[in-house]
C-alpha cells in the first residue's frame, strides 16, 4: 500500500486525505523525503533555491480577532496602539532598497477604524513615492473584514486594492482550516469558507497569493491533510493565465507565552523530524503547486536546510523587522550573507529572486 500511493505521488496524481494521512502515519522519513525530493526535481528542475529580500512592516497592531496564539495585537484603546505613519514606511522603505529590497510584506490587523478608504489611499501614497516597490500586502481575514466594514464583495475589495496598488496577497490567517479549530482558537476570523473564497477571489483578478499552514496546536494530523487538499482544490480552480498559489509556507506554531498554550497544555513543540515530514508530505498532497518553502525562521537553520532534500525548494526571505511570529518565541535570525551561505551548505545554488519567484 506505501509503495503504491508514494509511485501514485510521483506520478503527480493526487492523493485523497485518506491516503495522505495514511502515508504520513506509516512511510518512513527517508520514503517521504525520497519521493518529495523526486517531485520537487520536476516542479522546480536544477540545483537553485530560490531565496528573497523584503521587509515586514506591521500597519497597525490593532485587532479585534482575539487570537489565542498571537501576542503582538492589542485593543485599540491600548497605550501600545499605533498605526504606522507615512514617514515611517519611507524610513523603512529607504533602508530596504540599500539592502537590496524591493517588497514591502504588510501585515495588518482586523482594526475596527480602518475600513476601505484607508488602505486604498495607504497603497497609493506608497505607489505613488515608490512605483517599484511591490506591496505583498493583508490577507484573506483582513478582506474579509474589509467586506463587512463596506458592504462590498471580495471581489470588489480586492479590485480596490489592487487598482490602489496591491501586488499579491499573502496567505494570512490560514492557521489551520478546520472551523472546528479555528472557532477555539481565532474565533473572530473568518472561516474555512470565507479564506478559500478570497483566495478564489484573488486568482480571478490575476492577483497572485500564497497559502500558509501554521501547526502543531490543537489540531489532528488529518485536519493538517485536510487543510492541504482545500488548497490544492482552490489551486486546481484558478483561471487559465492566473498563477494563483505561488507558493505555500508551514510552520510550527510558536507557543511563548500565548493564551493558547497556557490553555491547552498538551501542546508538545513540533520536532525537527515532524517539520521536515511536513514538508516532505506537502510536496506530495500538492502537484500542483509549484513552490514549498522552509521556514527557517521558526525551525532553525539545520532543520530547513535538511527540508531542501525533502521537497522545499525556497528558503523564504532575510525578513527585515520580523515582529509577530518573534514575540511569540521565533528568534532565529539571517542576512543576506547568512541565508546564501546557509543553502551552499546544503548543497545548493542560492538564487534571489522577486515576489513572483523571477529570478534577479
Amino acid at each position: 500500500m506505501i509503495q503504491q500511493l508514494l509511485q501514485k505521488a510521483l506520478n503527480l496524481e493526487f492523493l485523497s486525505a485518506k491516503e495522505g494521512l495514511f502515508l504520513y502515519e506509516n512511510a518512513s522519513t527517508s520514503e517521504l523525503m525520497f519521493v518529495a525530493n523526486e517531485i520537487r526535481k520536476l516542479k522546480v528542475p536544477g540545483n537553485k533555491v530560490t531565496w528573497l529580500i523584503d521587509r515586514n512592516v506591521n500597519i497597525t497592531n490593532v485587532c479585534i480577532s482575539g487570537c489565542k496564539f498571537c501576542n503582538f495585537h492589542c485593543s485599540p484603546k491600548s497605550k501600545k496602539a499605533y498605526i504606522t505613519t507615512i514617514e515611517q514606511y519611507i524610513d523603512k522603505i529607504e533602508e530596504l532598497k540599500k539592502l537590496g529590497g524591493n517588497q514591502l510584506l504588510l501585515q495588518g490587523g482586523m482594526h475596527p477604524l480602518l475600513g476601505l478608504d484607508f488602505y486604498t489611499e495607504l497603497f497609493k501614497q506608497l505607489k505613488n513615492s515608490y512605483p517599484d516597490v511591490k506591496l505583498h500586502a493583508l490577507g484573506p481575514p483582513e478582506i474579509v473584514h474589509l467586506s463587512k466594514l463596506s458592504g462590498l464583495s471580495f471581489t470588489e475589495v480586492l479590485l480596490q486594492l489592487k487598482n490602489a496598488g496591491l501586488d499579491s496577497l499573502p496567505g494570512a490567517g490560514a492557521e489551520i482550516l478546520s472551523d472546528r479549530v479555528r472557532k477555539l482558537i481565532s474565533k473572530n476570523k473568518c472561516s474555512v469558507a470565507e479564506w478559500l473564497d478570497v483566495m478564489k477571489a484573488a486568482h480571478h483578478l490575476q492577483l497572485t497569493t500564497s497559502a500558509t499552514m501554521m501547526f502543531g496546536h490543537i489540531e489532528t494530523l488529518m485536519e493538517r491533510i485536510e487543510h492541504l487538499v482545500y488548497i490544492r482544490e482552490v489551486q486546481n480552480l484558478k483561471p487559465a493565465g492566473s498563477k494563483g498559489f505561488i507558493s505555500f509556507i508551514p510552520w510550527p506554531f510558536q507557543d511563548k507565552g500565548t493564551v493558547l498554550k497556557k490553555q491547552f497544555d498538551f501542546i508538545k513543540k513540533i520536532t525537527p523530524e515532524e517539520y521536515i515530514r511536513t514538508i516532505a508530505i506537502s510536496r506530495i498532497m500538492l502537484p500542483n503547486f509549484d513552490n514549498i518553502q522552509a521556514s527557517w525562521l521558526t525551525v532553525g537553520k539545520e532543520t530547513a536546510q535538511l527540508c531542501l532534500h525533502a521537497g522545499a525548494n525556497d528558503f523564504g526571505s532575510i525578513m527585515i523587522e520580523e515582529n509577530v511570529v518573534s514575540v511569540a518565541g521565533a528568534n532565529y535570525k539571517f542576512d543576506a550573507e547568512g541565508i546564501q551561505k546557509a543553502i551552499v551548505e546544503a548543497g545548493f545554488k542560492p538564487q534571489l529572486r522577486n515576489n513572483e519567484y523571477l529570478y534577479i
